[in-house]
């Protein structure tokens, strides 16, 4: 694979052009290696799959037992793959303030 000034890269025959970042398994792999567009797309996915998650949550008729099974296990989906970012200090109060909103 050789990179050209024009930002294209070649594999055989084939070109590429190169991207600012791309995603891959969920996660979004920026160029210069920071991950604020991941944070924010996890942050964003969290919100989508708590409002559907709060119909059950937030339904009176569903009993506190079962709600509180399905909160733990929406918890741990929630948070995979999280546990290998490298956060920055400046993510750390941003997902906290999300966990205390949805909590």
């Amino acid at each position: 694979m050789t990179h050209e000034a024009d930002e294209e890269a070649r594999l055989d025959t084939h070109a590429f052009q190169k991207r600012g970042s791309l995603k891959y398994h969920g996660s979004i792999i920026q160029g210069n290696g920071e991950i604020d567009e991941d944070v924010t797309h996890h942050i964003g996915a969290r919100w989508m799959n708590y409002r559907l998650a709060s119909r059950v949550l937030c339904d009176k008729k569903v009993p506190p037992k079962l709600k509180d099974k399905f909160y733990k296990w929406w918890l741990t989906i929630m948070v995979y793959g999280v546990e290998c970012w490298p956060v920055k200090n400046s993510h750390i109060p941003t997902m906290k303030e999300v966990e205390m909103k949805m909590l």
